[in-house]
């Protein structure tokens, strides 16, 4: 026989559980379209036009000063322009914890798609106007832009999915990042625009879903856990609610966020330095700055670099090589798609092993077979095996699920700091790889990959004994698991985070008023 609480929190499951509407569906992609797909599109938007790009900036210098661009000057411009996305990202990242607390979700991702509009105009007129400065300055800007588009969209799409939903909704932003590389990458084949005409238009492309998403994100609720638990705007609240789940009946959800608002009311909002120095959240924070380092020093840039010459070595034609590579950003947008329908019945835990556990396996192999493709001749197609394999593990888990977890792992305070942390870690990682391997292909070749086994073995063996599954939890039974791993308590009744040591900036006055009345109970 079943007790009376058993039966409400049955019941309260049962409630909690959404189904997948028009209007959060129309949300979803519009906001993955408009702001994640260009994340992907301008990762490799530049490379097929490249040559063209750089013999544009050659011929601009030799107009203005006479003489031909020196080779080294010439590469320093190239590498800036290749370097400044991911360090604008690095920068969007640092913006997001202001913007979203003061602008929320929807108007935060407004506000960018006026960084990317302007940004797609002034590449798209640069070779015009004969300036090749003005191309490196949109990269930085479109940066900053993918730097908010990635911490924002998760966060936006996490806080308005249901929870039996919300791996899946949360795995669509990775979705439509790997559609704008599979896309830039098609546009970018030289019999469409990756030509010397077609160059400027390839890049000016990226305008287009912002606009679209500046004219139709305006007519779709914002983010009812914000407007809630921060705006304090209940009515509100539950008019967003009541249009994505398609029914009147919100209670379930009002109540849970009602919990998570007291849990968090004295705490008030989270910056990065009281997240960084709170006990209560020590695990959260390390696990997603392991995760975040884990998905961009794992090595996919070096795989993705050594591409084309593993497939020219096991004998693909160099006039090929460009449709072999978009065949590879095909493959990892259809596993990215797979890990959309199996994230809720398999969970982020296995995904997240998995998806390192291919990616380590296949570093070993990698370096194993490049180092006797030159003896054994069939260690060539070994190594295509091992790229593939790759793809597929870094696709179903290494990209998608850290951002799910942030957005999972922190409640409303502290989530947008978090994400804040997290973007900034995998900007950084990012701009590093970038920047780092060059060199450590040059000085360890094919043994770079040894590297990149050893952090994806690390991470493993860290989320194995320490990230929890989350998978259909709500925010505040997440919480549970986590506070008992930071040895912190969790009051049933008032859902409040007690950490009996001196918090820094967080309301000293409360948690003295908080222990002394803790103290006459206990007596």
């Amino acid at each position: 026989m079943k007790l009376k609480g058993e039966r409400q929190s049955s019941a309260n499951n049962e409630g909690s559980k959404g189904k997948m509407t028009l209007i959060l569906a129309m949300v979803t992609l519009i906001s993955a379209f408009g702001s994640s797909f260009q994340y992907g599109y301008n990762v490799s938007v530049i490379n097929s036009p490249a040559p063209y790009m750089q013999d544009f900036y050659n011929q601009t210098y030799y107009n203005r000063t006479g003489v031909p661009m020196d080779s080294s000057f010439q590469t320093l411009l190239w590498s800036l322009t290749v370097s400044m996305y991911p360090l604008g990202g690095f920068f969007g990242s640092l913006i997001v914890w202001p913007l979203v607390n003061n602008c929320g979700r929807k108007g935060t991702l407004l506000i960018s798609n006026l960084l990317s509009i302007t940004a797609a105009i002034l590449m798209g007129t640069s070779e015009l106007a004969k300036t090749y400065e003005v191309i490196i300055f949109s990269r930085v800007i479109m940066g900053i832009f993918a730097g908010l588009a990635s911490n924002v969209v998760p966060m936006f799409l996490g806080e308005m999915s249901p929870r039996n939903l919300r791996g899946a909704i949360g795995i669509v932003p990775q979705l439509f990042i790997s559609i704008g590389i599979l896309i830039a990458q098609i546009l970018g084949l030289n019999i469409i625009l990756g030509n010397a005409e077609g160059w400027p238009v390839l890049l000016a492309l990226t305008g287009i879903p912002s606009l679209i998403q500046l004219l139709i994100l305006p007519f779709f609720p914002e983010s009812p856990r914000y407007l809630l638990i921060q705006k304090g705007n209940e009515e509100q609240a539950r008019r967003a609610l009541q249009k994505l789940r398609g029914r009147d009946d919100v209670d379930d959800e009002i109540q849970e966020m009602r919990q998570e608002d007291r849990s968090e009311k004295e705490e008030g909002q989270f910056t990065v330095l009281s997240l960084c120095t709170f006990r209560g959240l020590r695990w959260q924070l390390i696990s997603i700055i392991v995760m975040m380092m884990g998905q961009q020093l794992s090595g996919v840039n070096g795989v993705f670099y050594y591409a084309d010459r593993i497939f020219l070595s096991a004998g693909v034609d160099e006039s090929s090589v460009q449709y072999v590579t978009v065949s590879i950003g095909a493959i990892n947008v259809i596993m990215t798609l797979l890990a959309v329908f199996i994230v809720e019945s398999l969970g982020r835990r296995i995904l997240l092993l998995a998806g390192f556990g291919f990616c380590c396996v296949s570093c070993a192999v990698l370096t194993l077979a490049l180092n006797l493709q030159t003896t054994i001749s069939w260690m060539s197609y070994l190594s295509i095996v091992c790229v593939i394999v790759y793809i597929i593990g870094h696709a179903i888990g290494a990209s998608p699920i850290p951002f799910v977890m942030i957005t999972e792992m922190f409640l409303q305070s502290s989530r947008p700091a978090a994400f804040m942390v997290g973007g900034s870690v995998h900007w950084l990682s990012n701009f590093t790889v970038g920047l780092v391997f060059l060199y450590m292909e040059a000085g360890l070749g094919p043994y770079s990959f040894l590297i990149f086994c050893a952090i994806c073995l690390a991470t493993i063996v860290y989320i194995f004994f320490i990230v929890p599954e989350t998978k259909n939890k709500t925010f505040m039974e997440i919480n549970r698991i986590m506070a008992k791993r930071n040895k912190v308590e969790i009051q049933e009744d008032k859902e409040e985070l007690k950490d009996f040591q001196a918090v820094p900036g967080l309301h000293m006055c409360f948690w003295r008023a908080f222990l002394c009345d803790w103290g006459k109970q206990q007596n």
